[in-house]
C-alpha cells in the first residue's frame, strides 16, 4: 500500500513539483488526472522511465472500480499514432494471460491548450526484464526460461495469426509480474503486414534488433524478425544480462541443453533459417530433443553427399574417394543433399554436440520433408572403398590425426 500525505500537503507539494517538473515529465508526483471514459481519477505517484511511446508513471485509483486495481501505471504522452495502437491491441488482447492489460485510455487537456493522451496499464510489480535481471544478477533455470517464453511467444502469436508484426520485443517491453511470470507490453509500433513480404523494417531499440536489419541490409520486417528478438530474450534470460545481445559464438556457452542452445541459434542465426512464427518457435520448444540415427545406404553412386565433424583421414581425402564412388559432393547440406557423413563431434559445434551448423541444417531440412540419410565414417568408408573380390586383399587405410577441417 503506497502512503499519502495530507489533503493540504498534497495540493501544495503538487503545484511546486508540476512546475518543477513539467519542463521533463509531463506528470508530477501528487497530481490527480481524471479520465472523461470511466470517470475514473488517479493520483500520481511517482515517475517510472520513458520509452519510445511515453512517459509511465506510478498511480493509484481514487474512487471505486469493480476491473480497475488501486496500483496501476499511467502511460502519457503528446503523441496520438502510438497512443491509438496502444489503445487498439489493448482491447484486441484484453484477457490474454500474458499481455499487460490496458484498463481505460483517455485525452488529457490542459490549462495551456496541451493534449495529452494517457492509458491506464496493469502494473508490473517487479518492473521490466531488463531492471529485473541487473537487480538480481542470476540466469533462470531451463525449464522456467522455457515456460515464461513460450507464453510471450503465445501473444506474439496472435499477433501473427492476424498478420501484424510487433518489431519492439526487448527487455524493456517485456514486464515481470508476480511468481516470476513474464508479459508482454508496449505496442506503439505494432503494425499489420498487407501480404507475407512483411513491413518497413524498423525498430525502436538496437538491443535486440537483427543486425541486417540494423545495417539496412533487409529492406522489410517479417515475423521470423520477431523470431529473432524472442531467441535473445531467451539467451538473455538463461545468461542472466540483458545489458548485451547474445552472439551466436556466445550460444554454447549457455548454462541449458544442447537442445535450447540449438533453438536460440534457430532463432538468431542466419534469417533464411529461423523459426518463420511465433508458432513455430512454440512447438520448437514443446518438442522432445531426438538423437540423429544413422542409416543405411547401398552404394554412393549418383548421391549428393556433404560432411560434418572430425574425420579419422583428411577431409580432402574423403572428399576424392566419393567422388571416385560416383557421389556429388556439397560444402553445406542443401535441398539437393541426399547423404551426410558424419565425423566425431567438434567440441567447438556453434551449439553442442549434435548441433553444430551442418547437423542443424540437417534438422532443418528434415522438418520441411526432405529426406536424408545420416551415415558414419566406418559406413561410409565401406562404401567409398569396398572390398574387392575374394583373393583380393582390401587396400589398407592409413589412420591419420583427426582434422578439424
Amino acid at each position: 500500500m503506497l502512503k499519502h500525505s495530507s489533503a493540504a500537503t498534497t495540493r501544495t507539494a503538487g503545484r511546486i513539483r508540476v512546475a518543477v517538473d513539467r519542463a521533463r515529465h509531463l506528470l508530477a508526483p501528487a497530481e490527480v488526472i481524471a479520465s472523461q471514459e470511466t470517470q475514473l481519477r488517479y493520483r500520481i505517484e511517482r515517475w517510472l522511465g520513458e520509452g519510445g511511446f511515453g512517459q509511465v508513471y506510478l498511480a493509484s485509483r481514487i474512487g471505486r472500480s469493480m476491473v480497475v486495481p488501486e496500483i496501476v501505471c499511467i502511460k502519457v504522452s503528446t503523441r496520438i499514432d502510438g497512443w491509438l495502437r496502444e489503445a487498439y491491441f489493448g482491447q484486441l488482447l484484453d484477457g490474454h494471460p500474458r499481455a499487460i492489460r490496458v484498463f481505460d485510455n483517455f485525452p488529457l487537456m490542459r490549462a495551456d491548450g496541451q493534449v495529452l493522451y494517457c492509458l491506464t496499464l496493469e502494473y508490473a510489480q517487479h518492473g521490466d526484464l531488463s531492471a529485473y535481471l541487473s537487480r538480481s544478477g542470476k540466469g533462470w533455470p531451463e525449464s522456467t526460461a522455457r515456460r515464461e517464453i513460450a507464453g510471450i511467444l503465445e501473444v506474439l502469436g496472435k499477433l501473427h495469426r492476424g498478420q501484424t508484426l510487433h518489431r519492439d520485443l526487448t527487455p524493456l517491453n517485456v514486464f515481470v509480474c508476480d511468481g516470476r511470470r513474464l508479459k508482454l507490453g508496449d505496442f506503439g509500433i505494432v503494425r499489420q503486414q498487407s501480404d507475407r513480404r512483411g513491413i518497413t523494417a524498423r525498430t525502436m531499440n538496437a538491443l535486440t534488433a537483427p543486425s541486417d536489419i540494423l545495417a539496412r541490409a533487409v529492406p522489410r520486417w517479417q515475423a521470423r524478425d520477431d523470431v529473432y528478438q524472442v531467441g535473445q530474450l531467451l539467451g538473455m534470460l538463461i545468461k542472466g544480462d540483458a545489458h548485451a545481445r547474445i552472439r551466436p559464438h556466445e550460444i554454447r556457452r549457455l548454462s541449458c541443453t544442447d537442445h535450447l542452445k540449438e533453438i536460440v541459434y534457430r532463432c538468431i542465426g542466419e534469417r533464411r533459417k529461423r523459426y518463420e512464427s511465433a508458432h513455430e518457435m512454440i512447438e520448437a520448444l514443446a518438442t522432445r530433443p531426438t538423437a540423429l540415427a544413422v542409416g543405411a545406404l547401398r552404394s554412393l553412386k549418383g548421391v549428393h553427399v556433404a560432411f560434418t565433424g572430425i574425420l579419422s583421414k583428411r577431409r580432402s581425402e574423403a572428399i576424392r574417394a566419393a567422388r571416385r564412388a560416383g557421389a556429388i559432393v556439397h560444402g553445406m547440406p542443401s535441398m539437393r543433399t541426399t547423404v551426410v557423413v558424419r565425423g566425431r563431434p567438434n567440441p567447438l559445434q556453434a551449439a553442442g554436440r549434435d548441433a553444430g551448423l551442418k547437423l542443424m541444417e540437417i534438422k532443418r531440412l528434415r522438418e520441411k520433408g526432405h529426406r536424408i540419410t545420416l551415415l558414419n565414417e566406418t559406413q561410409f568408408w565401406r562404401l567409398a572403398i569396398p572390398r574387392q573380390s575374394s583373393g583380393e586383399a582390401s587396400p589398407k587405410l592409413e589412420i591419420r590425426r583427426p582434422s578439424l577441417r
